[in-house]
């Protein structure tokens, strides 16, 4: 009789279930978007074809792209035992009831045990290593599914067994393709109501739900059932209604999570890039979805050293007066200098030519510290007895206020780790530093000259970590 009573439930929670679950694709057939990696002929969609996941796999992507769906058309296609957990809500206990199932079918019946984890991400580290020799060991086949980038927050050793499919929001044309879905489906959509949706309604909750499939079915559920029949019985879906039922654009942005450093690289790179417009978007994006404007405040003061340098020795300048202004102002008034200091960047002549700081430290770290030559010691202790400082000429007392002296090593004489470029204000340092590198050539009698090329990003990005 408790069967009865649970099939009756489960039939009345299908029709009663909002219109995002009851219009989830139940086949390969049915499913829209992803065509990278479930397109025909692709090896995910041969392997589901052929109930035969070759590994475990990780579903990665963005909220409504059909990570969970996906996995329920796996469900509905294999033969295996398909149980799941969510990681929200399932701990250690959980799956261990799961795994010694698991373990008991295949002894039994020699049946697999697919176990899909939604939100896998949400385990710890010591939930994961629970999960792992069950996975090593072939107990269950994993399908996991996260919104966050999983070689970040999945342990390696479940990376290392797993593949990793990343899922894309969908374009446009796919989602206009769920939504007429759900309005002609007479068995799990609307297909039995009478309803008309202009075509800016149509458009607009295409444009405003961001790919997200989920967000644009949800929003047709509330503008269909929150807006009464007409005279003629025909439910009429305007661009007010359809404004009405989804009012703000859900940017995808976690301030810890890959959407996070992908924007402010954007941002940063379109600065970089001398592109103001596409600054100004990658702004407008950060600050919409609560971004610390001090953080991106910190980023710009950061490429004014980096990216501009010396060709417009300004843009430091600018960039710390935006941040002084904001911690004076605050938002919503303070986003003035913070859009002002990016487009002075982005504007700005360019240069990189601070990092030869870095040529110098890897020199360094190749050759070792070699000791200061006497005459630059200071000679404020040590004059009389070592004569510390000894020799040292003063620059001020000379014409121009440069004389010709050795400041490096004496074997690095003629070593030059500094390329000024010829941009904007570096170009007139250029002429100077090609004038007093002649002269003190000349004095010293260096022949031999030793420009460090420059270091790629990569280079540089390792040197960082070391100063960390």
């Amino acid at each position: 009789m408790s069967d009865l009573f649970d099939h009756a439930l489960q039939e009345r929670m299908k029709t009663e279930a909002p219109l995002a679950a009851r219009m989830r694709p139940r086949t390969l057939e049915e499913f829209v978007g992803q065509e990278h990696i479930i397109g025909e002929g692709k090896l995910l969609r041969r392997a589901i074809e052929a109930d035969r996941l070759f590994s475990s796999i990780i579903l990665w992507g963005p909220p409504g792209t059909g990570k969970t769906t996906l996995a329920q058309v796996i469900a509905n296609r294999t033969k295996s035992r398909f149980a799941t957990i969510s990681a929200i809500l399932a701990g250690k206990a959980e799956l261990r009831e799961v795994v010694n199932a698991a373990l008991e079918r295949r002894r039994l019946h020699n049946e697999r045990t697919t176990l899909f984890v939604d939100e896998v991400h949400r385990w710890n580290k010591a939930q994961q290593d629970a999960l792992l020799p069950h996975v090593e060991a072939g107990v269950v086949t994993l399908i996991g599914a996260t919104t966050e980038n999983p070689y970040f927050e999945v342990i390696k050793a479940l990376i290392s067994r797993s593949r990793v499919f990343q899922l894309r929001n969908l374009n446009q044309e796919e989602t206009g393709i769920l939504l007429d879905r759900a309005l002609s489906d007479g068995e799990r959509g609307y297909g039995t109501k009478r309803i008309k949706m202009d075509p800016e309604a149509r458009a607009h909750l295409i444009e405003v739900a961001s790919g997200d499939a989920r967000n644009a079915l949800n929003a047709l559920e509330l503008a269909v059932e929150s807006t009464p029949p007409g005279a003629d019985g025909v439910i009429r879906i305007t661009l007010d209604v359809a404004q009405e039922s989804i009012q703000r654009r859900a940017v995808l942005y976690d301030k810890d999570g890959d959407a996070h450093y992908d924007t402010i690289s954007a941002f940063i790179k379109s600065v970089r890039g001398s592109d103001p417009d596409a600054a100004l978007y990658w702004l407008a994006k950060m600050i919409y979805a609560g971004e610390d404007p001090k953080f991106i405040l910190r980023r710009l003061i950061i490429l004014a050293g980096e990216d501009i340098g010396l060709a417009d020795p300004i843009g430091l300048v600018v960039a710390n007066s935006a941040a002084q202004a904001f911690d004076y102002i605050g938002l919503p008034e303070g986003i003035y200098p913070i859009v002002e200091a990016t487009l002075y960047l982005a504007t700005a002549p360019k240069s990189n030519s601070a990092g030869a700081y870095f040529k110098a430290m890897k020199k360094i770290e190749e050759e070792g510290q070699i000791s200061v030559p006497r005459h630059l010691m200071d000679g404020n202790r040590d004059a009389a007895a070592m004569g510390h400082g000894r020799d040292y000429v003063y620059p001020h007392e000379f014409e121009g206020h440069f004389t010709p002296q050795q400041y490096l090593p004496k074997r690095l004489l003629g070593t030059y780790f500094y390329s000024p470029s010829q941009e904007g204000y570096e170009a007139q340092v250029t002429a100077r530093l090609d004038m007093w590198r002649e002269a003190q050539r000349k004095a010293l009698g260096i022949t031999k000259v030793e420009n460090i090329p420059a270091m790629s990003e990569e280079q540089i990005q390792e040197m960082k970590r070391k100063i960390k």
